[in-house]
C-alpha cells in the first residue's frame, strides 16, 4: 500500500471545525493562538461557534479550513498514518505545503491571509459566478461552455462526472439556464469571484507582490500539483506559481491519476468534509479513501490502517 495525504479545499467550512479533535487533543490549541496572532482575529472562535455568514467570508474561511487540515494531518501522523505525498485541492495546497515542510506554520497562515485577501479584493472589482456540473464528461461541460457567448470555462476537473465552471455572472446565468434545459444537473456554488480565470489576474498580481520575500523549501515528500496535474519537481518559482494558481483550473481528476500510476492506491483527507474522498472513489474505484475531520472518521481511519483506536 502507498499512502498519500490530500487537503480539503475551500467550500468545505462548516461551524465546529476543529473543534473535536483539539479538545481532545488540547496541544493543538496552541496552533489557533499563533495563527490568531497572524490573522488579526480569534481563528479558534470562528471555528467553534462562529457567525456562519462571517464564516463564509474568503478571509475567514481560508484560514479556518488551512487550520483544520493542518490539525487532523498532525493527529494522523501521531496516531501512526503515514504517506509519503501530498496533494491539495486549490486552496488545500497550502495546507500541503505546510504539513510537507515547504512552509512553515507562520509563514502558511501570512500567505493565506495574503490570498484571501486578494481574492477578496478582487472579486469587488470583478465579481463572478461558479456552478458545478454534474453527471457530465469534461469534454462534453468544455463544448457546452463554448457554445455560450460570454466568457465561462471550466475551472475544477474534479472527477470524472462532475466539472465545476466559472465566468461572469451572466454567462452563468445562461450557463445555468442551457445546462437545466438540455437536462444536465448544473448546481450555483455560493462564492463570489470566479476563481481559478482570469477575472482574477489583478488579484494574482496583488498576491504575487505581497508573497515574493516569502522562504519556500523543498518537501520532505512527493508534492503534487492542481497546476500542472502531475507531480510538482521545481521550488525554485513557488511564489509565481502559485499566482499561476490562483487563475488557472484545477486539475484535480488527472492529478489522482498521475498519483495511482506511481502505485497510490490509499488516500487520507485531511480537512473538514470529505468532498476529496468522494472524488477519489469516483476516479479510482480500487482505491482506498478515508477522511479525518473529527474523532469519529479517526476511529474510521485507524481501523482501516489496521492501527489501535
Amino acid at each position: 500500500m502507498k499512502t498519500a495525504f490530500l487537503f480539503s479545499g475551500q467550500g468545505s467550512h462548516y461551524i465546529g471545525m476543529a473543534r473535536e479533535l483539539t479538545e481532545t487533543y488540547p496541544k493543538y490549541l496552541d496552533y489557533f493562538y499563533r495563527a490568531s496572532q497572524i490573522l488579526g482575529f480569534d481563528l479558534r472562535l470562528a471555528c467553534y461557534c462562529g457567525d456562519e455568514v462571517e464564516l463564509a467570508k474568503t478571509s475567514v474561511s481560508q484560514p479556518a479550513i488551512l487550520m483544520t487540515s493542518i490539525i487532523a494531518y498532525e493527529v494522523a501522523k501521531s496516531r501512526g498514518i503515514a504517506g509519503t505525498a501530498v496533494a491539495g485541492h486549490s486552496l488545500g495546497e497550502y495546507a500541503a505545503m505546510v504539513c510537507s515542510g515547504m512552509l512553515s506554520f507562520e509563514d502558511g497562515f501570512k500567505v493565506i491571509k495574503a490570498r484571501a485577501e486578494a481574492m477578496e479584493y478582487c472579486t469587488r472589482i470583478k465579481p463572478g459566478s461558479m456552478a458545478a456540473v454534474i453527471g457530465k464528461t469534461p469534454e462534453e461541460v468544455e463544448k457546452l461552455c463554448a457554445e455560450i457567448d460570454e466568457f465561462v470555462i471550466p475551472v475544477n476537473y474534479n472527477c470524472p462526472t462532475q466539472t465545476v465552471i466559472a465566468g461572469t455572472d451572466t454567462a452563468i446565468d445562461k450557463a445555468m439556464q442551457k445546462f437545466s434545459e438540455a437536462g444536465i444537473k448544473i448546481v450555483r456554488l455560493n462564492v463570489a469571484g470566479a476563481f481559478h480565470t482570469k477575472l482574477m489576474q489583478t488579484g494574482a498580481e496583488r498576491f504575487l507582490e505581497s508573497i515574493r520575500h516569502v522562504k519556500f523549501n523543498p518537501p520532505n515528500c512527493q508534492f503534487f500539483s492542481n497546476l500542472y496535474g502531475g507531480e510538482l519537481t521545481d521550488f525554485d518559482n513557488m511564489p509565481e506559481y502559485l499566482a499561476q494558481h490562483m487563475v488557472s483550473p484545477v486539475r484535480f481528476t488527472t492529478e489522482l491519476e498521475v498519483m495511482a500510476e506511481q502505485g497510490y492506491d490509499s488516500f487520507v483527507e485531511c480537512g473538514p468534509g470529505k468532498t476529496l474522498t468522494s472524488f477519489v472513489k469516483k476516479t479510482l474505484p480500487e482505491a482506498t479513501a478515508v477522511n479525518i475531520e473529527n474523532m469519529g472518521t479517526l476511529r474510521k481511519a485507524l481501523e482501516k490502517f489496521g492501527l489501535p483506536d
